[in-house]
């Protein structure tokens, strides 16, 4: 495993750092994204978007559950846990599609899918700290160390 530890000041730096990871993003990869309600969560998903090129709205997917994404040749399933009251709602959700192995899989709230949830190749964590973030990212296996690379 791999770890870093960025500090970003602002909503701009926390596009910046996701746009910097957005090329290194490969099928088949998982992320999970976690931190408070507010900490910029979707906003880094907006960032690795607009790394690989897309212009369009990018919403969370808090009553949706998942949206998708066709960009730079990938397809990214943004998926959000927030509601989910337990984790085997999650196979109802049709969750296995979304890691088969053809998209990248970002998942907010993944912790609500534990013992359910694969484990992922990126762990990425933001906590608040006053006006800024801190951004821990942990990179389990090779592809997620790629992600992690040039950070």
């Amino acid at each position: 495993m791999s770890s870093r530890r960025v500090v970003v000041d602002d909503e701009h730096a926390m596009l910046a750092l996701a746009e910097s990871m957005a090329q290194r993003l490969r099928p088949g990869q998982l992320l999970y994204l976690q931190g408070d309600l507010g900490a910029g969560k979707t906003t880094f998903v907006r960032g690795l978007l607009r790394g690989l090129g897309y212009r369009g709205h990018v919403k969370s997917p808090t009553f949706t559950l998942v949206e998708h994404y066709e960009a730079a040749d990938l397809v990214i399933y943004h998926l959000d846990l927030y509601r989910l009251e337990s984790p085997e709602e999650i196979e109802s959700m049709g969750m296995r599609d979304y890691v088969s192995g053809t998209g990248v899989c970002v998942v907010e709230w993944a912790e609500r899918g534990e013992g359910i949830l694969p484990s992922p190749d990126t762990r990425i964590v933001i906590h608040h700290d006053g006006d800024r973030r801190i951004v821990d990212i942990d990179c389990y296996t090779e592809v997620g160390r790629e992600l992690c690379g040039g950070l």
